[in-house]
């Protein structure tokens, strides 16, 4: 089934574009899309899976596992040595002996964003990355993200709040949403 059509845009180095649109408009569904999740319709993705660091609702996380051993695990899949540069961006260091079914859900979100900086991928899709999150921990999540895009990275961010990001810009997906011929009987109308 076709969610969008005629999305087009590019974002380079340096560069965070935000996603904007109703609840169920296909945001999530392009995300998927560019991180190699689902695979899309038509058209054509330019850029390679392995630049992209998707980070979406679920956080991720072990449970049984303290935060430190988390982003160990984490550093370890993306060869990354060093953990301080993530547990410094979202002020994890006072929660790394404890275990992640024992976090809050913010808690669990700033230990689920501080895989980002571990990643080493070029480009974050990120789908409502600021569920959960204090405003404070919002401040440190665009921080974050400021950082990425200074040492020319690259954003997508699926949001409904203002990240304090001056210069990302916006695409209403609404204007894609792709609407079905429902003359066809290709839907049924139950659905719709």
């Amino acid at each position: 089934m076709t969610i969008l059509s005629g999305v087009s845009f590019s974002v380079g180095g340096g560069e965070a574009l935000i996603l904007r649109a109703p609840n169920g408009a296909g945001k999530t569904t392009l995300l998927r899309c560019l991180a190699g999740l689902t695979p899309p319709v038509s058209g054509e993705i330019g850029f390679g899976f392995d630049d992209v660091a998707y980070a979406a609702h679920a956080d991720g996380l072990k449970a049984q596992l303290s935060v430190a051993e988390n982003l160990r695990f984490w550093a370890e899949v993306y060869g990354t040595r060093d953990i301080a540069p993530a547990v410094e961006a979202f002020s994890l260091s006072a929660l790394m002996g404890r275990r992640a079914m024992h976090l809050s859900a913010g808690q669990k979100r700033r230990l689920s964003l501080a895989r980002l900086l571990l990643t080493g991928r070029s480009l974050w899709a990120l789908d409502e990355p600021t569920v959960s999150l204090d405003a404070e921990a919002v401040g440190w999540f665009a921080q974050a993200v400021t950082a990425h895009l200074e040492i020319g990275g690259a954003a997508i961010i699926a949001t409904h709040i203002d990240l304090g990001l001056p210069s990302a810009r916006v695409l209403e997906l609404s204007q894609f949403r792709h609407d079905p011929d429902t003359t066809s009987g290709a839907f049924d109308e139950a659905f719709l």
